[in-house]
């Protein structure tokens, strides 16, 4: 079952930061461009696109709309016919209009009071899914509705619009490489390059176009066209980069914003990995010391002894992994792979003890590969995303979007040897940071080789923003967006923004705590903005 390394990089959602295009792709974007460009001092002409209307209608799938994991206002989930869909149509390269368009998925959840304009959601990944994401997630964003048109979207190259893809329909895990070149650096890479050359074959010619410069954009045609003089904005992880480019790009047009579970947006990707790493080991140690506090833990009640027990569990499945019937393998990377996902919230965790209790006990791994099943489809609040939204979509989809857009993020590109040369080196500082995720957070590292350097905007630029005050969440115990990203991002972005501390456990602080919730929705709604260096207790939380 040879998924851990993809997966891993699909549930980062945001935390490996980073070209744009693939070879052959990106030199053909290239010479095209440089025959439609405009003059020097022309600026193209978008007019068409931010004039364009919107045709609403019905969306395909069901979502559940069935509550939060916290109590909060009681709001129903809205009426079947205020939940539309449409799409709007953007340039491929706002640079040269001329070269091609791409169609966006938008949906809307329709104000049930009284409206003061839209509200934009990113769900995060990059390569996370917002029609399916607020579909399912309905009540979750009701009474947000109270004072807007509730909005999110398909960003370019993911879901319906556009997606990209690395393999073949009926591939479960194509961005993973084979298993035999974990140990040989040369040869590691040369399967990388192979998935890059897979990329570029099967994903078409928005692959060239994917990254968040090009969605920030995107988002400002979404502004204009629903009706907006000014961007109001939720964004959750990978979101939160997208929202301060966005910041950056459009001073003057952004409302209130908030960003929750915030990215960094300086480091390289290798010691944002390190920090993933280390973020996600903070985790599990709170899971295992909450776990040894409960009667009936598989892990006894000692903690520190629960931890060697789990790096045992792992190190034991690797070096004999547990056969199915099928001859289908589970190693202890698979293990490292649900970890990774159950520990984002804190209401998977009793799921989590009982699953792992099952292994142990009883040599079972089938609840632990129903969570991972379970998980791998469903939306940042935890909520299922309709299988009819999802029929059409490549199942690589969200992983080949990771990949695509922290690579355009991106402007390091170091050469072949000098990566050989690393490789040990970090494969030894990975497994010093975290024995359980080391070795699966290494991979994401080294994933944009063999594409062209990305842009060096977001690292240079995006800084001191000069628009209106706006929120930063941070939750101390988050698994994937540590918080001392939050109080870098923060200080990078200057005065205006404000840092609300969440004390408690999972990632992003909106769905899992009623204080966060509480106060994000006071800031969005009524302008109330906390007043900085507030914070959430982890007693707050359900």
């Amino acid at each position: 079952m040879r998924r851990a390394v993809a997966l891993a990089g699909v549930t980062a959602l945001a935390v490996i930061g980073t070209g744009i295009g693939l070879p052959g792709i990106a030199a053909a974007a290239t010479a095209a461009a440089a025959e439609e460009a405009p003059s020097p001092g022309q600026r193209p002409d978008l007019s068409r696109y931010y004039t364009q209307k919107i045709k609403w209608g019905d969306c395909e799938g069901e979502g559940e709309g069935t509550g939060l994991t916290t109590e909060g206002p009681a709001t129903p989930a809205p009426a079947k016919d205020e939940v539309q869909c449409g799409k709007i149509t953007v340039p491929l390269d706002y640079a040269q209009p001329k070269r091609g368009k791409v169609d966006l998925a938008m949906i809307r959840i329709k104000s049930s009071g009284d409206k003061r304009g839209s509200l934009l959601l990113n769900f995060g990944g990059p390569g996370g899914a917002g029609v399916s994401g607020l579909l399912a997630s309905q009540k979750e964003f009701a009474y947000l509705g109270k004072g807007y048109d509730v909005v999110s979207f398909d960003p370019r190259g993911v879901g319906q619009s556009s997606p990209v893809t690395c393999g073949d329909d009926d591939a479960e895990d194509p961005t993973a490489p084979a298993e035999e070149s974990d140990d040989d650096p040369a040869a590691l890479l040369d399967e990388v390059k192979k998935i890059s050359d897979k990329c570029a074959k099967k994903s078409g010619p928005v692959l060239p176009y994917v990254g968040t410069i090009n969605v920030s954009r995107d988002m400002d045609v979404m502004r204009q066209v629903l009706g907006d003089k000014k961007l109001n904005y939720l964004g959750f992880s990978y979101g939160t980069r997208l929202g301060a480019v966005y910041a950056t790009q459009f001073p003057k047009k952004v409302g209130r914003m908030v960003l929750d579970g915030v990215d960094t947006l300086t480091e390289p990707v290798a010691e944002q990995a390190l920090v993933t790493a280390e973020g996600r080991q903070t985790a599990l140690d709170n899971f295992l010391d909450w776990c040894t506090d409960n009667p009936g833990c598989v892990f006894g009640t000692d903690s520190r002894a629960a931890r060697e027990h789990m790096a045992e569990l792992i190190r034991g499945l690797d070096k004999y992994p547990l056969q199915s019937t099928d001859g289908a393998e589970f190693t202890g990377q698979d293990v490292v792979d649900v970890l990774g996902q159950a520990l984002y919230s804190r209401q998977s965790w009793p799921a989590l003890s009982q699953a792992l209790g099952a292994l142990l006990a009883d040599g079972d791994p089938r609840a632990l590969l129903r969570m991972s099943g379970a998980m791998a489809q469903q939306t940042p609040a935890g909520r299922p995303v309709p299988k009819d939204l999802t029929e059409d979509i490549p199942p690589d989809n969200m992983a080949a979007a990771l990949m695509a857009v922290n690579c355009a993020d991106d402007p390091d590109r170091p050469d072949a040897d000098s990566i050989e040369k690393e490789v040990t080196k970090l494969q030894k500082e990975f497994a010093s940071t975290s024995a359980i995720f080391g070795k699966s957070m290494l991979m994401p590292v080294l994933f944009c080789f063999g594409r062209p350097a990305g842009t060096d905007y977001i690292r240079d630029e995006v800084r001191d923003l000069k628009g209106p005050d706006f929120l930063l969440v941070g939750t101390r115990g988050d698994p994937a967006t540590p918080y001392r990203w939050t109080e870098e991002t923060a200080e990078r972005l200057g005065s205006h923004a404000i840092v609300l501390d969440n004390k408690g456990d999972g990632h992003t602080g909106y769905a899992g705590s009623k204080c966060v919730r509480e106060k994000v929705d006071g800031f969005l709604l009524y302008g109330e903005m906390p007043s900085s260096g507030s914070s959430c207790g982890a007693d707050e939380e359900d």
